[in-house]
């Protein structure tokens, strides 16, 4: 099972795509360590995220804590805050993380609504990388306004050993957007569709399944049917600033399964709310198609994206994605 910590609501960008900022938490009425202390263990992967999880103060104390429930622990930021970044990376040179960056610079910082935002980030992943840390690397959220820099990111990212993570805009209550929309899909979707062709030419194996994912991202864009099951809920969960636990972020409203403030998590995952929540999820119609649910469905079902693999690494030059 996976888990998703929202650490904070506050965040330093003005997203173009994510209206969360207009709505931050109180640092008083965030969840404590002792609350990530009441999920379980054994978990495969745990991601803080935000907000800007670099705003935490007491960052460091969640993560020491959090490392303790998973085998791998990754961060995602705007990359903002480089020394607080540099800082808990030496105390912890074993986590992982991941900078959002939508674009060259000046489309990074129109989008992001950070002045210097591109400098920073890059800024952050030099140090980071300088100190040793190996699960480091950037990403986009593909929209019409920045679908093009993504072959560009990419062949950046590869040019300083990181890794790159693609995600699309997405409509959703976490991120206060309900007018996302993609005007020239096709466009996108090219775009998408030249990174997963990039990845399959590697000789990395991982490269591949993420192949297989920016081809998902492409058919998601032109409004296909998903190709995995979603099953968040059931293979992983989120807990939000307030300590409810819900299936994922990505739902037009939100659904919980029970309050980690009031509940102990075995409470919380066996209790009849749980159940009607994942009946919910079930008759989702929103086929989103985003790492945090994508990567325990293409674990728990290996051969679909198995034979897309075989059938592309065959025929390469017909279609990548």
């Amino acid at each position: 099972m996976e888990a998703c910590i929202i650490v904070t609501y506050r965040c330093n960008a003005r997203c173009h795509m994510c209206n969360t900022w207009q709505y931050p938490s109180k640092p008083q009425e965030e969840i404590t360590p002792a609350i990530v202390e009441k999920m379980p263990t054994g978990l495969k992967f745990i991601n803080i995220t935000g907000g800007e999880p670099f705003l935490r103060t007491d960052l460091d104390e969640i993560v020491r804590v959090a490392l303790t429930k998973a085998e791998r622990l990754v961060i995602s930021s705007n990359g903002y805050f480089t020394d607080r970044m540099v800082s808990l990376a030496q105390k912890f040179p074993n986590i992982g993380v991941r900078i959002s960056i939508e674009g060259l610079p000046a489309a990074n910082d129109a989008l992001r609504g950070l002045k210097d935002g591109f400098d920073h980030g890059i800024r952050s992943l030099l140090a980071l990388k300088a100190l040793g840390v190996k699960d480091i690397g950037f990403g986009i959220t593909a929209s019409d306004r920045n679908a093009k820099d993504m072959i560009e990111l990419y062949r950046l990212a590869e040019s300083m050993g990181l890794e790159f993570a693609t995600a699309s805009t997405h409509n959703s209550y976490y991120f206060h957007k309900h007018d996302n929309k993609f005007n020239d899909p096709e466009m996108i979707a090219r775009e998408f569709a030249k990174i997963s062709c990039e990845l399959l030419k590697t000789r990395r194996v991982k490269n591949w399944f993420r192949a297989y994912f920016n081809h998902g991202m492409a058919n998601y864009v032109r409004g296909g049917k998903r190709l995995l099951p979603c099953e968040v809920g059931t293979d992983m969960f989120f807990v939000d600033p307030f300590g409810k636990v819900m299936p994922c972020n990505g739902t037009d409203t939100e659904m919980h399964m029970g309050d980690l403030t009031k509940q102990t998590f075995d409470e919380i995952w066996k209790s009849r709310e749980a159940d009607k929540v994942r009946a919910a999820v079930k008759d989702c119609q929103k086929a989103c198609w985003m790492i945090g649910s994508v990567a325990p469905a293409m674990k728990k079902d290996l051969l679909t994206p198995v034979k897309w693999i075989v059938r592309q690494k065959l025929g390469l030059g017909k279609s990548g994605g």
